[in-house]
This record gives structure tokens, C-alpha cells and sequence, in this order.
């Protein structure tokens, strides 16, 4: 199976193949970043513009280290230092990088839609890094990633993500990566957050977090998006942490094996207890890691690169 995109901007509109396609070549790519020597020279010659229009700092950083690694020139560009303060459309800043000869153009946005809006216009390949609470691609990516390394598939496991659902873009694309790879999808929340209306996209949805966790071979714990919310969602941090929060008591009443993700940045004692995010069931951290290589296979795929096929050697 090749690639044959020139975006990623959703992982709506992809297939299971070419999931499973980003998913092979990010397993080559990580085997890459174990060599004493971790680059190459796929995107010599290359610029990669990080636009972000939102604040971040693991996935900038990622995106930002994916490309040197790949060996392209990056050029980072951030909102409060820009002419968009100046009132300056997103637009014309990006025909203005374009016109720098950018190959690739890596937004994050507080508006959905913002990388289909550039995408229409822009010869360059456009990423999207987060746009408002559409979808976050490269993060579902790497989640499924992180879950067929450590458990050898994703079909047929369960998979319950717990939190804010209404305002996650990382819940929206992880749901579609998941089901189209053959998960069992369970959402849970306080009912302000988790609407039954999620079930239309195939997800078994509840308001009972140990009913959520009991069969769970994975649990994404998702934090409270209060940046997007136009108004309380629930009573308190307090009560969401007793109705909601991953406590320990609730954790020895799950799988054995099962695995705790996060997609940070993690409200500690709020969506889980703090020594449970360090525990050895927790793999947060290998999340980040494998977020490397998935972003350097979606750059190199969206480059012509075909598969992990090119990488054998």
C-alpha cells in the first residue's frame, strides 16, 4: 500500500491502509532514532514552517525535531510575534511563507478547519497540528501507534477514553483511527461533556466510570479543555476528580494489563492520581516517543516517500 496524499488533515477521510501505511513506516522510522546516527536525508533541501496560531509545546517541539532529523530546514513561527497580531489574515501569512518556497506547513489553530481553508490554496503539503476541537491527526496516529507496539494489534481491543470529549480534537481523531482499525470504542464523562450523540459515530457511550474501566484493555484519559468551553460544564475540579478522575482505587478494579495514555499536557490529581501517571501500566511517556516517529512518517510519506519499504537498508 502506498501513500498518495498531499495533506493530512483529518484522519476521517483515510483508510485503514493508509493508517496501517503511517503506522509501518513510523515502526522503520523509530528504528532509526535507536541508531547512533538518527538522521537522514529524506528532506534535504526542504522547508518545514511550524505555524502555530495556538500554544504548544510537545507537539511544536516534535514536529520541529521530526523534520531535523529528516534533514529539512525548519523555520518556527508563532502568533505572538507575528503580523497576525498586526491583523494580517492567515492567508496571507501563509502565502507569505509560501512564497519563501515552504514545502510543508505544519498549523495549529484555534478555528476548525483552518488547515482545509489553507489547503485549498497553498502548493504547499499542509499537516494539521490541532485545529480548535475538530481533530488532531498526528496524535491519533501516534496513540494507535503506542497500542499496537505494546499490545500487538488494535482490533478487538477495548478502548475507553475518559474526560472531555465535547471539546477534544485528540478524542475525535482517536475515535476514528480506532474504529477504522478494528477497536471497541467506550466514551466516558460527565453527560455535559460525553453526548449521546458520539454514538452515531459508533462509540458505546457512558456515565459510569467504573462500568467504563472494568473491561478496558486501554484507558486515554483526556484533561479538561477549559480553553474551549463557553461555560461550566460541570460543578467543580473537585467533583469531576471524585465522579470522574482515575483514583487508585478505581485503577485495582481493571485489567491487570491494562495500559493508561494521555496525550498531555496532565492535570495531575484531577483527571488521574499523580503516582498512578508514573506507574509501570502507564505509558505516557512512550507516547511522546513514538510521537517522533510517526511525524517523521507522515512528513516523509507526504514528501513521495511509499512505505517503510524505502527505509529497509
Amino acid at each position: 500500500m502506498s501513500w498518495n496524499r498531499k495533506h493530512l488533515l483529518d484522519i476521517e477521510s483515510l483508510t485503514a491502509d493508509e493508517i496501517t501505511t503511517v503506522l509501518d513506516t513510523a515502526r522503520a522510522f523509530k528504528a532509526v532514532g535507536e541508531r547512533a546516527i538518527k538522521k537522514v536525508p529524506a528532506l534535504r533541501g526542504k522547508t518545514v514552517v511550524n505555524l502555530f496560531v495556538e500554544p504548544s509545546t510537545r507537539t511544536r517541539i516534535s514536529f520541529e525535531l521530526a523534520a531535523q532529523r529528516l534533514t529539512a530546514d525548519v523555520i518556527n513561527f508563532t502568533a505572538e510575534a507575528s503580523s497576525l497580531k498586526k491583523g494580517e489574515t492567515l492567508k496571507d501569512t501563509a502565502r507569505n511563507l509560501e512564497a519563501l518556497n515552504a514545502d510543508f506547513i505544519i498549523i495549529r489553530h484555534s478555528a476548525s478547519g483552518a488547515p482545509h481553508f489553507l489547503s485549498r490554496f497553498l502548493k504547499a503539503s499542509v499537516i494539521n497540528a490541532g485545529d480548535g476541537a475538530h481533530e488532531h491527526p498526528t496524535q491519533a496516529l501516534l496513540d494507535v501507534f503506542t497500542i499496537r507496539e505494546l499490545k500487538g494489534r488494535v482490533a478487538g481491543l477495548n478502548v475507553t477514553i475518559l474526560g472531555d470529549i465535547l471539546y477534544s480534537r485528540v478524542a475525535r481523531s482517536n475515535i476514528w483511527a480506532l474504529l477504522k482499525l478494528g477497536a471497541k470504542v467506550t466514551l466516558c464523562g460527565p453527560a455535559t461533556l460525553v453526548p449521546r450523540v458520539f454514538e452515531e459515530m459508533g462509540c458505546r457511550v457512558t456515565h459510569q466510570v467504573e462500568e467504563a474501566i472494568a473491561e478496558a484493555d486501554i484507558i486515554n484519559l483526556l484533561r479538561i479543555q477549559h480553553e474551549r468551553q463557553r461555560k461550566t460544564m460541570f460543578p467543580s475540579i473537585g467533583e469531576y476528580t471524585n465522579l470522574f478522575g482515575l483514583t487508585q482505587a478505581r485503577f485495582n478494579r481493571t485489567k491487570p494489563d491494562v495500559l493508561v495514555m494521555h496525550p498531555g499536557p496532565i492535570n495531575r490529581g484531577v483527571e488521574i492520581d499523580s503516582e498512578l501517571a508514573d506507574c509501570p501500566r502507564s505509558v505516557i511517556l512512550q507516547q511522546v516517543t513514538n510521537g517522533l516517529a510517526v511525524r517523521m512518517a507522515v512528513l516523509f510519506l507526504l514528501n513521495g516517500g511509499k512505505g517503510p519499504q524505502e527505509l529497509a537498508t
